[in-house]
C-alpha cells in the first residue's frame, strides 16, 4: 500500500506564490508517473500537471508559465511551485502517482487527501 500526503496549502493573496509538496510512502519500487490535479467544490477534478516516467513535464494550459512541477523519485517527493496566483486557482490540490511495488510489477494509481489553496483578491 502507498500513502500520498500533500502539504503546503493555505491562504495567499492574488499575485503571490505558494509551493505544494507531496510525500509518498509505503511499498514503492518505482514511481512511474506523478501528477497534480485540483478540484473546486461542486466541479469536476481537473488535471494540472504531469511528470512522466521519462521525466517529461506537461501542464494544463491554464497554468502554463505560472506553475512548475518537480519530482524526486529517490526522495519520493513531488512539488508544485505556483506563481502569479489568481482567485481562480483556489481549489483543493491533489497529488496522484502511479507506483510499482516491485520490479516489473504493474503500476497502481494512488491519490493523496488533498491540500486546500485559497487565493484572496
Amino acid at each position: 500500500q502507498v500513502q500520498l500526503v500533500e502539504s503546503g496549502g493555505g491562504l495567499v493573496q492574488a499575485g503571490g506564490s505558494m509551493t505544494l509538496s507531496c510525500a509518498a510512502s509505503g511499498t514503492i519500487f518505482d514511481i512511474n508517473a506523478m501528477r497534480w490535479y485540483r478540484q473546486v467544490p461542486g466541479q469536476q477534478r481537473e488535471w494540472v500537471a504531469t511528470i512522466s516516467k521519462a521525466g517529461d513535464k506537461t501542464y494544463a494550459d491554464f497554468v502554463k508559465g505560472r506553475f512548475t512541477t518537480t519530482g524526486d523519485k529517490i526522495k519520493k517527493m513531488l512539488y508544485l511551485q505556483m506563481t502569479s496566483l489568481t482567485p481562480e486557482d483556489s481549489a483543493v490540490y491533489y497529488c496522484n502517482m502511479d507506483t510499482s511495488p516491485y520490479e516489473n510489477a504493474y503500476g497502481t494509481n494512488y491519490w493523496g487527501q488533498g491540500t486546500q489553496v485559497v487565493v484572496s483578491s
